[in-house]
Parts: structure tokens; C-alpha cells; sequence
């Protein structure tokens, strides 16, 4: 177990390095001059020379991605270049956001995905199994921006249980915090809660077909016996990628909700300085978001070994 978990260690850090060389060489061939943007078209060349000197932009390439990950690697993620405050501060503040956001969402889905997959199952050719597989296809096929303009329709202007937007904030109280992201939430789960029940539903399926499973039924045990003892645990690899997958695009992937409903994320604030030309902000929060995909798969890696014991051993 050791020696695999080294190499997986040992696969991350390389990951990270090699993200890190991709996201600060397509963000330096972006055109666009920061100065320029924030001084206007008309300011003097000598101005502009003296902002760029302030922000750190006249230094080669090599010497501005050589702090850049110095700075990472010691948690100084540098100042905005358009709000002059620390970047770490930023992402500090707008992290308590997506990531319970991802948080809830992940937990909504899981908690539909496992049950319906698991009843689609066991009720295999009914029409149980055919109407949990329609409505999954469906979850799929609808945007989650549609759907979550949908609810802000329905439960927000017309129903009014909810606020159409915005983010109460963690000072007005943790049931207040939860229920301003319930509808953002709802709106990220219920696609993936349809990806997730469909493979928990194959993955099951194909397990139950197994001899193992068949010896199991063939020494006594009911096909519900040997399904909630056997096959439930050998039908959660599959699965575990889809939830590490689904984490990662949760946290990373919620631009467009986080802007329907205005929430104060990760995903907004990439948006705010993609628009500003905040390089520094976009490349410090597109790290983090690599980081924490990178980490998730890391953590799905160790489960796999936890699982599925074979794995321990191939990789000795």
C-alpha cells in the first residue's frame, strides 16, 4: 500500500507541475496588456511602463512564472491587479461559497443516485427500471442553466420561497447560508444525479452477472442477499470515478450557475477577471481548481486501492 501510494504522490506532483507550466504559458499568450486596460487607451507610455513595473509584468517570462509558483508554494498568490488586494484573500472569501455549493450539490445527487440506481437494479425489464432510466435521460438532456432559470421562476417569482439570487452570507446563519444555495445546489445535482444513477445501475448490473455472485446464490442466499453483501461493493469502483469526476466539475464547472444565481464564487470571480484582464487572479484561482481536481482523482486513486486490493497489488 505504501509503495502505491508514493507513486500516485509521485504522479500528482508531476500533474501539478505540468498544470502549472500549461496555465501560466496560455495565460502569457492571451493578448491583452493589464496596464493598458486599467490606465485606459490614452495613458502615456511612461505611466503604463511604471505600472507594469508595479504589478510585476516586466520581468521575463521565466522570472514572472518562477515567482508566480514560489508565491503558490508559500500561500502568496499575489496582489489583484484590478482590486489591488491579496488574491488569497479573494479566493479565501469566495471559496466558503463554491465549495459548500459543491459540497451540497454532490451530497443531493449521491443521495438520489444510489437508491434509484440500486432499485433500477434490482427490478431490472420493469417498469420501474424503464421509468427511473427515462427520467435519468432526461435529467441529462436538460442544461442545468435552463433548469435553473426554471426555478428561479418557479420558486422564487412565483412561489416565493426562495430569493431569486445573491448569497445571504455565513453571518446571517448557517440555515440562511444553506438556504440561499438549496436552489443553485438542486440545479448542479440533478444532471449529475442522472449521470450517477446510470452507472451505478450498469455497474450493479454487470456485477450481479458475475460468477462470484452466482456461486453466491447458488449456497443459498437471495438475490437481494447477494447483492447488498457482494455485489453493492465490487459495483462501487465505476462509481467512485464518476463522484470524483462529478466533485471535480461541481467545483470548477460553476460558472454559469454561480453567474444565474449571482453568487459570490470561484467561478464568478474567474469570470469578473477574465473580463478585467486580472491575469494573476486567474491564474492563481484556475491552479487551485486544477489543484483540487488533481487532489480529488488522488483521493479516488486510494479508494480504488481500498476497494479493489488487486490494485495494491499490480502496482507493487
Amino acid at each position: 500500500m505504501l509503495r502505491y501510494f508514493l507513486k500516485r504522490l509521485l504522479s500528482l506532483v508531476l500533474s501539478l507541475l505540468a498544470a502549472s507550466v500549461v496555465i501560466f504559458l496560455a495565460l502569457e499568450v492571451v493578448p491583452g496588456d493589464p496596464a493598458a486596460y486599467m490606465l485606459g487607451l490614452n495613458a502615456q507610455e511612461d505611466t503604463l511602463n511604471a505600472l507594469r513595473e508595479q504589478l510585476g509584468l516586466n520581468g521575463t517570462p521565466l522570472e514572472r512564472y518562477l515567482s508566480w509558483v514560489g508565491g503558490l508554494l508559500t500561500g502568496d498568490f499575489g496582489i489583484s491587479y484590478t482590486y489591488r488586494t491579496p488574491v488569497a484573500d479573494m479566493i479565501g472569501d469566495r471559496l466558503w461559497v463554491s465549495l459548500p455549493l459543491a459540497l451540497y450539490a454532490l451530497t443531493l445527487s449521491t443521495l438520489i443516485a444510489f437508491p434509484a440506481g440500486i432499485w433500477a437494479a434490482s427490478r431490472r425489464g420493469t417498469y420501474v427500471d424503464a421509468g427511473v432510466m427515462g427520467v435519468t435521460q432526461l435529467g441529462v438532456a436538460i442544461p442545468n442553466f435552463w433548469f435553473a432559470m426554471l426555478m428561479v421562476l418557479v420558486f422564487a417569482i412565483n412561489l416565493r420561497w426562495f430569493s431569486a439570487g445573491g448569497f445571504a452570507g455565513w453571518d446571517a446563519g448557517f440555515w440562511a447560508g444553506m438556504k440561499s444555495l438549496t436552489l443553485p445546489a438542486i440545479a448542479l445535482a440533478l444532471p449529475q444525479a442522472s449521470i450517477l444513477t446510470r452507472v451505478m445501475r450498469s455497474s450493479l448490473l454487470d456485477t450481479l452477472g458475475e460468477d462470484f455472485i452466482r456461486t453466491a446464490r447458488a449456497k443459498g442466499l437471495t438475490k437481494a442477499q447477494a447483492m447488498w453483501r457482494h455485489a453493492l461493493r465490487n459495483a462501487l469502483i465505476p462509481v467512485l470515478t464518476i463522484l470524483g469526476l462529478q466533485f471535480s466539475f461541481l467545483l470548477a464547472g460553476a460558472i454559469i450557475i454561480e453567474n444565474v444565481f449571482y453568487l459570490p464564487g470561484l467561478g464568478r470571480l474567474v469570470f469578473q477577471a477574465i473580463s478585467a484582464r486580472d491575469l494573476i487572479v486567474v491564474e492563481s484561482v484556475v491552479m487551485l481548481l486544477v489543484f483540487a481536481v488533481i487532489m480529488v482523482n488522488f483521493a479516488v486513486d486510494l479508494a480504488y486501492a481500498l476497494v479493489d486490493p488487486r490494485l495494491r497489488r499490480r502496482a507493487g
